[in-house]
């Protein structure tokens, strides 16, 4: 009986010194680094309604987020993650512990991304970047941003859809829906038009906001040069007061979907589309690329000329001649065009 008792004795103290070393053990890789991977930062997701947590520990080791499941089970429990975690993307940075992990996830931290925006012309080139920065892919944003029955919550529409974006560097949660990220661009929009008195300018000038938006967008497609920009935007404006077409050369490459295009010939300007402005008076229908903040003053401070025409100058230099008479635009353009056939057979020439 006395050695019965002896080896009870033993085995309770064996289990219990077992059951300490398990719970040290787990403790000490709750504090301690737990990621092996060797990029900067890996990123897993979490469905609260169809992930189990044995699961998502398998998973998280598989990609070598954690070294061990069972550490993460036993704490995952204690943290509550299933009842206190929604769904969504978590970024783990090399070297977390699984605490912070852990922590991360019971607060709900998503990751932040950086929405960087420059020029894009289409809806389908916005999709794709959306798809670089964001959890879905360009698929799902072409057709939620193909649709005007979506757009309409938003008193938009496919046509109108670049003027909520004003080109800048956004910060949003990296799971962030399509719907949160359109919401915000058309507040930041509404901040923007608030500022520098923009409203007041787009009146004086005898347009809406959208107008001086979609002119923009052209004259950020005719040059780089600021100082061209300046007077490029007086001639369209002074085009749109005698209601004369504008004739914009890049409204012309929107049209046929080309933006590879060099040299407009003839042939292209009876290309049939609402945003031919050889063919449609007026501005077109929408914007042509999202212009910079900077090209947008640059319509709403252009100056007062009585420029009607410009054209690309003879040296090749980007910049542009203009012109208040079509006389004076025909010596220019002659002398542009010899110039650009004389380039164009030496680099035939050339070529053979």
């Amino acid at each position: 009986m006395q050695r019965q008792g002896f080896l009870m004795s033993t085995m309770k103290k064996i289990i219990l010194l077992l059951f300490i070393l398990l719970i040290s053990y787990s403790f000490y890789n709750l504090f301690v680094k737990t990621t092996q991977f060797t990029e900067p930062q890996a990123i897993f997701d979490y469905n609260n309604s169809t992930t189990s947590i044995e699961s998502l520990g398998d998973s998280l080791v598989s990609k070598k987020i954690i070294k061990e499941n069972y550490s993460f089970r036993f704490f995952a429990l204690l943290f509550d993650i299933k009842g206190k975690t929604k769904s969504g993307k978590f970024l783990v940075k090399k070297g977390a512990s699984l605490f912070k992990i852990l922590r991360m996830m019971r607060n709900n931290q998503q990751p932040i991304v950086k929405f960087v925006l420059n020029k894009v012309r289409t809806r389908g080139e916005l999709a794709k970047l959306l798809a670089t920065t964001f959890s879905s892919d360009s698929a799902q944003y072409a057709s939620f941003l193909n649709n005007n029955d979506s757009l309409a919550a938003f008193e938009t529409d496919t046509t109108q859809l670049l003027t909520l974006f004003i080109p800048n560097t956004y910060e949003f949660y990296f799971s962030a829906p399509i719907q949160k990220v359109i919401q915000k661009m058309k507040l930041q929009k509404s901040e923007f038009w608030d500022k520098e008195n923009r409203k007041n300018k787009a009146s004086k000038i005898g347009m809406t906001i959208e107008e001086v938006y979609t002119l923009a967008s052209i004259v950020e497609e005719e040059t780089n040069y600021d100082s061209d920009k300046k007077l490029i935007a007086s001639v369209y404006i002074n085009r749109l007061k005698v209601k004369m077409p504008l004739q914009a050369c890049p409204t012309i490459k929107y049209a046929m979907g080309d933006f590879t295009l060099t040299r407009i010939y003839e042939k292209y300007l009876s290309h049939p589309s609402l945003y031919n402005t050889y063919t449609k008076a007026g501005l077109p229908p929408g914007p042509i690329c999202t212009p910079s903040a900077k090209t947008i003053d640059v319509v709403l401070d252009a100056p007062i000329t009585t420029y009607l025409y410009f054209v690309a100058k003879a040296d090749f230099s980007g910049y542009h001649h203009f012109s208040s008479t079509y006389e004076e635009h025909s010596k220019f353009a002659k002398q542009y065009q010899q110039k650009l056939d004389e380039y164009q057979k030496r680099k035939k020439i050339i070529s053979l």
